[in-house]
């Protein structure tokens, strides 16, 4: 465990500040955000590959082709971010807490890539977010929130908040839900150290919004991602 968190935080930082480097230059001539995507997406897995963890995903034939859709994942530890970054197979767009976006390097990086940044401390500029963020999946983006707002110490589900389910209305784009299961070992919350480990990522049918309440999209999506995380969990 030592010589892997060693490993990561002597590899990790300078190839973090190369592929921010990486980013800036290729943003002038990358306007769909499709190269900068990628390289956040190459980032990922060698975080992953220098950290120990191993990735095995399950149910990618139930992502919808050719539409935008809104993940929706629990969250059980940092490392979800790089295991659902290197792993979903299509493009997409994190929508994140504004303060995320303060974090050298790592948080400049999503700026540049255009995700969605969202101040929870002011509604209305909360709400112009998700205006903008409904804009863009209707024009062809995925986006991928975590509706827990935080990450569960238990392994089990904490309540939903509502912005990924309005945004999903209001986009019109189906819900897919993910469980994520084994990134709650890799590093605790606090620490430092890393602890190789090997993590299961599984998506669900997806779940059409046109028409749909609040309160059926959040029991129907926590069902879901209750039933893939007891699937995969502990395997």
């Amino acid at each position: 465990m030592f010589l892997r968190t060693l490993a990561l935080w002597a590899l990790g930082l300078p190839l973090t500040a190369f592929i921010f480097l990486a980013i800036m230059a290729t943003f002038v001539f990358d306007r769909n955000g499709r190269a900068i995507h990628s390289l956040v997406a190459l980032w990922a897995r060698l975080i992953l590959l220098i950290s120990g963890v191993s990735v095995s995903v399950e149910g990618m034939e139930n992502i919808p082709t050719g539409t935008p859709v809104v993940f929706l994942s629990n969250h059980q530890g940092a490392f979800d971010i790089p295991v659902l970054q290197g792993f979903i197979p299509v493009q997409f767009r994190w929508v994140a807490k504004k303060s995320l976006f303060n974090v050298p390097l790592i948080g400049w990086s999503m700026r540049f890539a255009g995700y969605i940044a969202i101040d929870r401390d002011n509604a209305a500029e909360a709400l112009k977010s998700m205006e903008a963020a409904a804009s863009r999946i209707r024009n062809g983006t995925s986006v991928l929130i975590f509706p827990e707002g935080t990450r569960s110490d238990t392994g089990k589900l904490l309540p939903f908040k509502r912005g990924g389910f309005m945004l999903a209305a209001k986009s019109g784009a189906p819900i897919v839900p993910v469980a994520v299961s084994g990134t709650n070992v890799i590093m605790t919350r606090g620490g430092l150290s890393i602890r190789p480990a090997s993590v299961r990522v599984s998506f669900g049918h997806p779940i059409e919004t046109s028409g749909a309440e609040d309160k059926y999209l959040r029991n129907r999506t926590k069902e879901a991602i209750e039933a893939l995380f007891t699937k995969i969990k502990g395997g």
